[in-house]
């Protein structure tokens, strides 16, 4: 099975300009944890419910931080033809529970979620992946930041 046949397609997105408290409301109003950031059409980061959090509540940040200031900019994707036996294994070892879908344009087509891939009927690969995302540590600890 690729990715496109699992990714949710409808992405809300989120400007770097945009303040923590928007990206928080953009959150809750689309129900998820995560949004992808862009500038004009070039996708820049994500930040996530935990990004609001650690890097700027935790931090003394207020409301009106902007997202740049708490995004993580090292993008890490997949591609909407990828299987998702190989995305699974890319998100353990990345330690990541969502990833931005790109098409080979590079273009955002989607997201695709750890749920999204539990859900398409591969729920044992998808708990090995979560094996691995919990590990302790990793690139993306928020303690690293």
């Amino acid at each position: 099975m690729k990715i496109r046949d699992c990714m949710t397609r409808d992405v809300q997105l989120i400007s770097p300009q945009d303040s923590i408290e928007t990206a928080a409301t953009a959150m809750a109003e689309a129900d998820t944890g995560a949004l992808p950031v862009s500038d004009k059409d070039r996708l820049v980061g994500m930040v996530t419910d935990r990004d609001i959090a650690i890097r700027a509540i935790a931090a003394g940040k207020g409301p009106k931080a902007k997202v740049a200031e708490v995004m993580s900019s090292d993008i890490r994707y997949c591609f909407d033809d990828d299987s998702v036996a190989d995305v699974l294994h890319n998100m353990s070892d990345l330690q990541v529970r969502r990833l931005p879908v790109l098409n080979r344009d590079k273009r955002l087509v989607g997201i695709v979620s750890l749920s999204d891939l539990a859900l398409s009927g591969s729920a044992p690969l998808a708990g090995d992946a979560l094996s691995g995302i919990a590990r302790p540590g990793g690139e993306h600890s928020q303690t690293l930041h």
